[in-house]
């Protein structure tokens, strides 16, 4: 008798389940990179500087070349409040540090460049408010027209004079000195105030988690 033998019936083994491949390593996020430090937006002291100056420079033509003050010395306008009287100033304000010395005239283009680069980059730098740019912009503005004077005449062209019945005003002075002076008082003796920073996204969203824990407690 021949013995029966199992029937596989040509079958293969089955396959081996697929093992999932090994999980790649997370790369490490980079670093955030930190917000640039706020500045000022400075178009506005550049514009009204750049004012200044034409308004100034075109006023001492008209005086000096169309009015002929410098031949004239003196032109009534509104006497005694107002009137025209020719100066040369080779010094600052009011006359002082007056020299004829060529070098001297050099120093203070020097000293009042300085001050302008100085004024621009520092409310540029701290982001200073709305009232610190225009006064920056009127200081800034105010200085270059006296220094194109230095450099065009050798001096400063001063000629509008105010004084008072009974009372001669001896000192000239022109529209730089008027907004070198305001721009030194915006500076100077009003508080600056540097714009608000803008609120974060998370306070915001803490903020509003808050109210609705608060009401929901209200409910109950």
């Amino acid at each position: 008798m021949q013995s029966e033998l199992p029937f596989d019936g040509g079958q293969k083994p089955a396959p081996e389940p697929a093992r999932d491949p090994a999980p790649k390593p997370k790369r490490p996020r980079a670093p955030r990179k930190p917000r640039p430090p706020e500045r000022a937006d400075m178009r506005l002291t550049f514009w009204l500087a750049l004012l200044i100056v034409i308004a100034d420079q075109a006023l001492k033509y008209w005086v000096v070349h169309v009015l002929r003050l410098d031949r004239l010395r003196e032109i009534d306008v509104l006497p005694p409040w107002l009137n025209l009287r020719m100066a040369w100033n080779q010094g600052v304000n009011f006359g002082l540090f007056a020299s004829d010395q060529d070098i001297m005239r050099w120093v203070l283009i020097a000293v009042a460049a300085a001050i302008c680069l100085w004024v621009w980059y520092w409310v540029w730098r701290s982001a200073q408010g709305l009232v610190a740019r225009i006064a920056a912009g009127l200081l800034i503005g105010g200085a270059i027209g006296n220094v194109i004077d230095r450099l065009w005449y050798g001096a400063v062209a001063d000629f509008l004079n105010m004084s008072l019945p009974g009372w001669q005003n001896p000192y000239s002075f022109n529209v730089a000195d008027i907004s070198i002076f305001a721009g030194a008082v915006g500076l100077i003796l009003i508080p600056q105030k540097r714009p608000d920073a803008p609120k974060s996204g998370r306070g915001s969203r803490r903020t509003g988690t808050d109210k609705t824990r608060d009401e929901a407690g209200k409910s109950r």
